[in-house]
């Protein structure tokens, strides 16, 4: 069985959620509670943010009755989310949810009182949202995920499955920050590993076409692919190309994603 990270995560995000709408229905009852959530992953009907609904509702916080959510999202890139994180503020919630890294930021320049609780960021410490994991400090809390350390146990996996490739493909975006930590923990596991990189820049699903070209050129046997992605369209995905590629791949689906962190 295949565990959904995302829906699992944001219903964590819920769990950080709740102390601070806690404290306001306490201080001032009979008030309805607010949450801004800001989004680069997803829109507000898919299964993360229904996630997020739920665990809430579990726990007493039910939209409609005593809640307010105000959805703001944009998919793929990021130039209207500092907008979309001021038009929350305008709206004072008690608290802001955003889903990624991106979308963290935004919020963090757009407030430095209302609570911030991070779904999902890549290196919480690395990309500067707080101080540190014990006391992160300011008003940002919530999840952080330790992705680039973990890319180095992922490009082993890849070499178990597939023991005589030598040359992998590595994708990343050239424009998330924690992805340079990830280029160095790959090139720092690589050599014992027997492989050599081949680094290849993906910055959206139109960049996909070169990728191919570059993987084809590049004489490479296998293809490691970035955990923070966001999904193609069915015709985009490297499951589709993958016969004309020819080569394992370690990636977290079975469709290439484009990256949105």
């Amino acid at each position: 069985m295949k565990l959904k990270r995302g829906p699992l995560i944001l219903a964590i995000a819920a769990a950080c959620v709740a102390a601070p709408l806690a404290a306001v229905a306490q201080q001032q009852a009979g008030k309805l509670s607010r949450i801004g959530v800001l989004m680069n992953l997803y829109p507000p009907d898919a299964n993360p943010p229904q996630a997020l609904r739920q665990r809430l509702r579990d726990l007493g916080h039910v939209e409609g009755q005593n809640l307010v959510i105000d959805w703001r999202y944009q998919l793929g890139g990021s130039n209207r989310l500092p907008a979309l994180a001021a038009e929350l503020v305008r709206l004072k919630p008690d608290v802001i949810v955003a889903d990624v890294t991106v979308a963290i930021r935004a919020a963090m320049q757009a407030t430095s009182t209302i609570p911030i609780v991070m779904a999902s960021s890549a290196d919480a410490v690395g990309n500067g949202l707080v101080t540190n994991l014990g006391r992160p400090g300011g008003n940002v809390t919530g999840v952080t995920i330790m992705l680039a350390e973990v890319s180095a146990k992922r490009l082993q996996l890849l070499k178990e499955m597939a023991p005589n490739a030598s040359r992998v493909a590595v994708l990343w975006d050239p424009t998330i920050p924690w992805h340079r930590a990830l280029l160095k923990e790959i090139e720092a596991a690589a050599p014992p590993l027997r492989l050599q990189p081949v680094v290849i820049a993906v910055r959206s699903r139109d960049d996909l076409g070169d990728t191919f070209s570059e993987i084809t050129k590049g004489r490479v046997d296998s293809v490691f692919v970035s955990s923070t992605m966001t999904p193609t369209a069915p015709n985009d995905s490297l499951s589709t190309s993958r016969p004309s590629i020819g080569c394992p791949r370690c990636s977290r689906t079975e469709t290439l994603w484009w990256p949105a962190d």
